[in-house]
């Protein structure tokens, strides 16, 4: 009887021994603090790729803008060719890192003397007719630069109203007109005049919009 006794009797735990139950909270609260934890990591991680992302486009976005200029035109001076609201890219360093020089037909976006309603320094676009050194002047509906007539077919009317007596280009200057001659303000006016190099701000290259006239602009003097 003694001997049932002794087999009945619980020995208790030693001290300081862990349950089962008490392991299995344990493991449990560890798994929940791994998991938390995972998820702070991935938040972060997501976070610093998406960091990582924006400092990247904002640095494409400033080495892209200093190559070119979007813009947008506003006036019917250079129409048939180019209309109010096309959205063109002017590229910054045709004349400048990449070593061109300006040629008769480009179509340049520059800062004149004149300014907008708000009192701002106002952009042309026009096209580039006269070379530096180069002699221009306009009589009987024609343009002539160096005493020999210059192809006018692409122009609004295909003719140039007016007249204007000879003058010299200036050294590293440019005669430019706009492409509709009848409401055009260009270097014909006294408040344009001939546009200095350090007053272009790029050569029109290419037209996104509208789509239906997407494309690389062409020069009509080397067509």
């Amino acid at each position: 009887m003694a001997d049932m006794e002794d087999k009945e009797k619980v020995i208790p735990a030693e001290e300081g021994s862990v349950t089962e139950e008490e392991e299995s909270d344990a493991l449990k609260k560890a798994e929940e603090a791994l998991t938390e934890l995972e998820k702070k990591v991935s938040a972060r991680t997501v976070a610093l790729e998406w960091l990582k992302d924006i400092l990247i486009a904002f640095v494409i976005a400033v080495v892209v803008l200093q190559f070119i200029k979007p813009t947008v035109v506003k006036q019917r001076s250079m129409e048939p060719n180019f209309y109010t609201n096309d959205y063109l890219f002017v590229s910054r360093q045709s004349y400048k890192l990449l070593g061109g020089d300006p040629e008769r037909g480009d179509v340049i976006v520059f800062r004149s003397d004149l300014v907008t309603e708000d009192g701002r320094t106002k952009l042309l676009i026009k096209r580039v007719i006269g070379l530096p050194g180069d002699r221009v002047e306009i009589h009987d509906g024609k343009v002539f630069v160096n005493g020999e007539a210059i192809d006018d077919s692409y122009t609004m009317d295909q003719f140039t109203v007016g007249t204007m007596d000879e003058i010299t280009v200036p050294e590293d200057s440019l005669f430019c007109m706009g492409d509709n001659r009848t409401v055009s303000v260009d270097s014909r006016s006294s408040k344009v005049g001939c546009v200095p190099y350090d007053a272009i701000m790029g050569k029109v290259v290419f037209r996104l919009l509208p789509f239906k006239n997407i494309g690389v602009i062409k020069n009509p003097y080397k067509e």
